[in-house]
């Protein structure tokens, strides 16, 4: 830990990874707030930084199996969550809350996650450097 910028220096010592949370609260078509979300995600992996997500309120429709966007016109990106772990992307959270109102459990879902109560997902938001929200 390098306490002047509270992050961690990488294995090569010749920077400070930092711990990022994307929080992801909204639907994932009728605004850009899911698919601008994801792109500055794989953006923050790509310079290397501790990045994990979490997806609360209507965001975990963001992961729910089997999208069809036909009828919106629009592109379903659902499938580029299966990528994220290419990306090392690999800290996927979901709060249960939001899933069990929902009616969905983690069998729903495209990709792997840890479903975390609310409070414990307040625990690890505390946890981080950086938390963003979309």
């Amino acid at each position: 830990m390098n306490e002047t910028t509270g992050g961690i220096e990488d294995d090569e010592g010749s920077g400070i990874v930092k711990k990022f949370m994307f929080v992801n609260r909204k639907a994932p078509y009728g605004t850009i707030y899911a698919l601008e979300g994801l792109e500055v995600v794989l953006i923050s992996a790509a310079f290397d930084q501790d990045v994990s997500m979490a997806f609360l309120d209507d965001g975990v429709y963001q992961l729910v199996k089997g999208q069809h966007t036909k009828a919106l016109a629009v592109k379903n990106f659902s499938p580029t969550y299966r990528a994220l772990e290419g990306y090392d992307i690999e800290k996927l959270y979901v709060e249960r809350e939001s899933l069990e109102i929902r009616g969905l459990n983690a069998g729903d879902l495209l990709v792997p996650v840890e479903v975390l109560s609310s409070a414990a997902m307040g625990d690890l938001m505390k946890t981080q450097d950086v938390v963003i929200g979309f």
